[in-house]
This record gives structure tokens, sequence and C-alpha cells, in this order.
């Protein structure tokens, strides 16, 4: 059986949470800081390339969370805009998978005061994880 190289990421408007699947194991990467649109995409283009991955699953928010309507429609547009950024072949396989909890469930896996502190840093690393749990939710779906 032929292994994919799967990437997923959480986008927010500091940071972006990367996780890689190879040969079935997830892991976290390090989190590309956001300084603008183009610079971000540049980062996840060039991450893209040099992983050969084959499918990028995108977290992007499905449910209206204690949120206005239209923020959810909002960060749908903003992530899917930043997603057509990227210029990526035609033959990537892109997945928009609903990212609904993905940082609280990052979150409640770390019992560690001191992991949970620095998980809230600037840092990233709870991005990072939420791409994580994103990763695993599809991971799950393929089953």
């Amino acid at each position: 059986m032929e292994s994919k190289i799967i990437l997923a990421l959480d986008v927010g408007l500091k940071r972006i949470g990367v996780a890689k699947c190879i040969n079935g194991i997830p892991l976290c990467l390090e989190p590309i800081l956001r300084k603008n649109r183009n610079q971000a995409a540049n980062a996840v283009r060039a991450l893209v390339l040099e992983s050969q991955a084959s499918v990028l699953v995108v977290g992007i928010p499905f449910l209206d969370h204690a949120k206005a309507k239209d923020s959810v429609a909002t960060m749908q547009r903003r992530i899917k805009h930043f997603v057509g950024l990227l210029e990526l072949e035609s033959q990537m396989e892109i997945v928009f998978l609903d990212e609904s909890f993905s940082s609280k469930e990052a979150l409640d896996r770390l019992s560690d005061k001191k992991m949970r502190k620095k998980a809230h840093s600037k840092g990233g690393i709870l991005d990072s994880l939420a791409a994580l749990v994103i990763l695993e939710r599809y991971l799950m779906r393929q089953k």
C-alpha cells in the first residue's frame, strides 16, 4: 500500500498550526507565524512542496458556536481565500474539515499545567496541536 504524506493546517490570523502524517503516524510541526497573507502562503507552499504532501487537510469552521453567523462565514471565506493563495498543483487533494473545538480538545489533552500555559504562549504550540487534532479526525474518517 502506497503511503501518502498528509499535511493538516489550523489557519489563524496570527499563526498557522501545522501537523503532518507520515506512514500513518501523525506528528506536530512548528507553527508558521503570520506576518502577512503572502508570507504565510509562501511558507505553507514551501512546506507542501518540501514534504511532497499529496493531501492537504485544512480546518475550517462549519458550525456557529457562540459566534455571530457572519463571523463563521467570514472565517470560511478567509481560509478558502488563503488556500487559493497557495497556488498548489491541481493534483493536490485539498480537504476542508470541521475544526470545531480542535483547540479546546488539544488543550484538554495537556494535563501538565506548565504545558497548558506554554501552549497558550505566542509560539503557537496550541495551533499545531489543534492541527494535529484536525489531522487525526481526517485519519479516523479514512478508516
